[in-house]
């Protein structure tokens, strides 16, 4: 089943069939799960779709990208790419560096799928074979409605998600049925004005990311996936999050039409770079 919110109707220029998709893997402290992560894309069918993946390394201190080293050159898939961030830029400043990659590099479109394993690339699998999101500017996996499943998800943290995106639908004026899993995917002409690049670089990204899309007057496809809590170490506080997360809500309700300009960040970044540790292994 697929949710969508549609605002504006679709050109058919919009559907051209040249594909050039990104899989970014964002990882920090994954070194036990980012090699499970990329054997995800050993099926041909996965890794067809992709034109190039990268897992992008915030500074992590364990050896998380020996393991991914390791692992790309068993698969052999001579599409990975191993990249370190200059300095810890946050999960945000991540998203901000691989943006920035599948727009210089001619990229139509950019997944994002989390290096600690808690979500399947193949749930996004039918909505890319099927060309479905081809029709949409961004497609969003979904964690808590009918349609997905949670495993080890306490009953705190799953109540908390559905209370909060009641609030942002209500706040923003749109359903919206995830406020930020770890598997979505991106139009990359949809992100060319930069509009992200003042969006908090922590765990806030999502939720100022979710917001634009709305005030952009965005295609959105929600489609159901999979998560689950196995050895994944959170590094989420949850009432201060909580806290933080409202604040940014009242802050779009107060002010729609100057949220995509304002300033989030505590210390503005000029440029989010990163070093290349190996190449299309």
């Amino acid at each position: 089943m697929y949710f969508l919110v549609q605002s504006r109707p679709i050109k058919l220029h919009e559907t051209a069939m040249n594909d050039r998709i990104l899989a970014f893997i964002p990882a920090y402290c994954c070194a036990a799960q980012i090699p499970r992560v990329l054997k995800q894309f050993a099926d041909p069918e996965v890794h067809g779709l992709f034109d190039e993946i990268l897992v992008v390394d915030n500074v992590s201190p364990d050896d998380t990208v020996q393991a991914a080293l390791d692992c790309a050159r068993a698969m052999g898939l001579g599409k990975v790419s191993v990249v370190r961030n200059q300095k810890n830029y946050g999960l945000g400043g991540s998203h901000k560096a691989a943006f920035t990659y599948a727009i210089r590099n001619g990229f139509t479109h950019v997944m994002v799928l989390h290096g600690d394993d808690q979500g399947d690339v193949k749930d996004i699998t039918g909505v890319l074979r099927t060309g479905r999101h081809r029709d949409y500017d961004c497609c969003l996996g979904a964690r808590f409605h009918p349609g997905a499943q949670l495993r080890g998800y306490s009953l705190l943290r799953t109540t908390g998600n559905h209370v909060y995106n009641w609030l942002f639908s209500i706040g923003s004026g749109r359903r919206l049925y995830d406020l930020g899993s770890g598997l979505n995917l991106y139009r990359t002409s949809a992100l060319q004005s930069f509009y992200w690049l003042k969006f908090h670089d922590n765990l806030m990204f999502n939720y100022c990311m979710i917001l634009a899309h709305v005030q952009r007057s965005e295609r959105i496809l929600f489609f159901p996936i999979s998560w689950r809590e196995d050895d994944q170490v959170s590094n989420v506080k949850l009432f201060s999050q909580a806290r933080r997360t409202l604040g940014i809500l009242w802050l779009y309700v107060k002010d729609r039409t100057g949220f995509l300009s304002r300033e989030f960040r505590e210390v503005p970044v000029e440029s989010y770079q990163f070093e290349t540790v190996a190449s299309r292994l």
